[in-house]
């Protein structure tokens, strides 16, 4: 199969309904021409309905991100997919979460906090390091961020845990760099996924974009950021690491 992923395995996190940005990044991964396995937790049976939808159904792998157990085994579940050396060319992390509390920015407790900056940052570290074993001849690992350089309204503690999530794939992409190990990160505009359910005042927060953004940006519309997921896990960015790409209709670089 031809495309710029043709040949390559990919691990894609996150994809939990047909309006994610994880699943339109693993359907244009397989358009062209990848191999895709997905991860889930908590929702599992969901996740592997959804996973049928693709253009060619992709297995599904249980894993809690914060469970050591989960990503100790990781790379033998992956093998177990992809046969023969098992290798691993790229990795979709597209897992976020934080407790209510953290969006009420002065009452929020640390232990909420914590959680937020664990699942959401912190996994973007532990889940590469759990498949670099499988990654002996380099590869891509793309992240997904919500621009931390602004604080947002309502957004409160799960922006401080985006910032955290930047900050960690620049050392990723540092520490990494010698493995031949990009990292990199899509900014994406807001996106009415079941993520978003969560936020409150999430109207408020996406209402920037309907006025704000040169290029226009459709909130119902995850495709172009899942397609600037699959561009940067391909070899067309073959010296792009620590790096933050912006699918967000332009609203990024808007001045006041």
């Amino acid at each position: 199969m031809s495309g710029i992923l043709a040949g390559k395995r990919v691990l894609v996190t996150g994809v939990l309904t047909e309006g994610s940005i994880a699943f339109h990044a693993a359907k244009v991964a397989q358009e062209e021409g990848a191999e895709v396995v997905l991860t889930g937790f908590g929702r599992l049976s969901l996740v592997e309905r959804i996973a049928k939808r693709l253009p060619k159904p992709a297995p599904v792998i249980e894993m809690d991100v914060t469970n050591k157990e989960h990503l100790d085994a990781l790379p033998g579940r992956i093998q177990e997919h992809f046969g023969d050396d098992g290798h691993l060319d790229g990795i979709v992390h597209s897992i976020a979460f934080g407790p209510q509390p953290v969006f009420n920015f002065l009452e929020a407790e640390w232990e909420d906090v914590a959680t937020a900056v664990h699942v959401s940052a912190y996994s973007l570290k532990s889940l590469t390091m759990a498949c670099l074993p499988l990654m002996p001849r380099g590869g891509s690992v793309v992240g997904l961020t919500f621009d931390a350089t602004i604080a947002w309204p309502k957004y409160d503690w799960m922006g401080v845990a985006k910032a955290a999530l930047e900050s960690t794939n620049r050392y990723l992409a540092r520490d990494l760099g010698e493995k031949n190990v990009r990292c990199n990160l899509i900014s994406a505009g807001p996106i009415k996924s079941m993520a978003a359910k969560s936020i409150p005042g999430f109207e408020e927060l996406s209402d920037v974009w309907n006025t704000r953004a040169p290029i226009g940006w459709e909130m119902s519309d995850p495709e172009p950021a899942g397609r600037g997921v699959v561009a940067l896990l391909s070899d067309f960015f073959p010296r792009t690491t620590g790096e933050i790409v912006h699918v967000d209709g332009g609203v990024h670089m808007m001045g006041a």
